[in-house]
Parts: C-alpha cells; sequence; structure tokens
C-alpha cells in the first residue's frame, strides 16, 4: 500500500500538473492551496518564504516548488516523486495535443477556451501579489514597504534590469534588512 504521504503528494501534484494553465507563476495559488490550505503541510508565511527562494532560482517555479514539498515530505524519493507527479499530465498532455496540433492550430472554440480561462489567471495571480502585499507591508512597514514596491518597479520598468538580478539585490537586502531597521529604530529615524 502507498504511504499517505507519497498518495497525498501525487494526488496534489497530479491535480497542480493538470490544473496549472498559464505557466509557473499562476501555478502558485494552487501549490498555496494544496501545500498551506488542504494538507496542511505548512503556513502561509513558511510558503512566502519558500516561494521567494524558488523564484530567486534559476528554472521553472513550479518544477522547484514540486521538488521542495516532495522533499520536505519524505526526502529525496519525496522529491522525485513529486516532481515527477508534477510534470507528467502536462507531458502527457502536450504528446497528444502535439499530434493533433495541426487540426486545433485555427479553431475558434479553442480560441475561445484560452480567452474565457485567462481572466481567472489574472485574478489568481492578483489575489497572490495582494497577499504579499499584505505581508510586505506587515514586515517592513508602510514607508519601506512602498520604497521597496517604488524599488522594485524602477528598476524593473524604468531601468529595465533584468528580473533575476532585481531578486538577488532584494535578497541581498533582506539579509541585512532586521539589524539596518534595529540602527534606525535605535537612531530614532524610524517609529
Amino acid at each position: 500500500m502507498v504511504e499517505k504521504a507519497y498518495q497525498q503528494l501525487a494526488i496534489s501534484m497530479i491535480r497542480t500538473g493538470i490544473l496549472g494553465f498559464g505557466g509557473g507563476p499562476s501555478v502558485m495559488p494552487l501549490f498555496r492551496h494544496e501545500a498551506v490550505k488542504k494538507y496542511k503541510w505548512m503556513d502561509d508565511e513558511d510558503f512566502g518564504e519558500i516561494l521567494a527562494i524558488a523564484n530567486a532560482l534559476p528554472g521553472p517555479i513550479a518544477t522547484k516548488m514540486a521538488g521542495y514539498l516532495g522533499y520536505m515530505l519524505k526526502g529525496k524519493t519525496g522529491a522525485v516523486w513529486a516532481i515527477i507527479c508534477h510534470i507528467l499530465p502536462s507531458t502527457l498532455f502536450m504528446i497528444t495535443l502535439f499530434s493533433i496540433v495541426s487540426i486545433l492550430s485555427n479553431s475558434k472554440i479553442i480560441e475561445g477556451m484560452i480567452a474565457a480561462v485567462m481572466p481567472v489567471v489574472a485574478v489568481m495571480l492578483g489575489e497572490m501579489a495582494y497577499r504579499f502585499g499584505e505581508k510586505t507591508l506587515k514586515g517592513l512597514g508602510i514607508v519601506l514597504g512602498i520604497i521597496a514596491f517604488a524599488s522594485a518597479y524602477i528598476l524593473l520598468q524604468v531601468v529595465h534590469l533584468n528580473s533575476g538580478i532585481a531578486v538577488v539585490l532584494f535578497l541581498i537586502y533582506g539579509m541585512f534588512h532586521f539589524k539596518l531597521l534595529a540602527k534606525w529604530k535605535k537612531g530614532g529615524a524610524m517609529t
């Protein structure tokens, strides 16, 4: 009989693999639902930290999250199991769709299906961004939260800095955040 943790991993990773439409970032709310709400493998704060670290590493975010969750629950074997279970549905679907792509390429029905799903993905991403914004304001405070948002916007949209480099810069700042905050509070610069 399959151990319960492996069974839960398989069900949750297959579900994220099947329902994860639109690429890695759009799948994160599904991962959050499975890991935090459904199976309670971790809390929201831990999920946010893991997501931040996974975003800073190269490669597809969904497979990194699947691998981490599997490793957290069952070590190396769990990581391999979770990744296989996550990518297997997509792999099988891609093989199937690739074989009939010429039929689907001009289908109005398929175009309509994709158009209908896009708003759902946008709302899911917006909801996740809102939650992370709340956590940012809670952790940094309103002033530093707005400064961090403005800095990220300027770096990414005005300066056109590579997003990976921006993430690394914010991770470096995050390493020193609490020390800097303590110095500012001690000096009376922040209340």
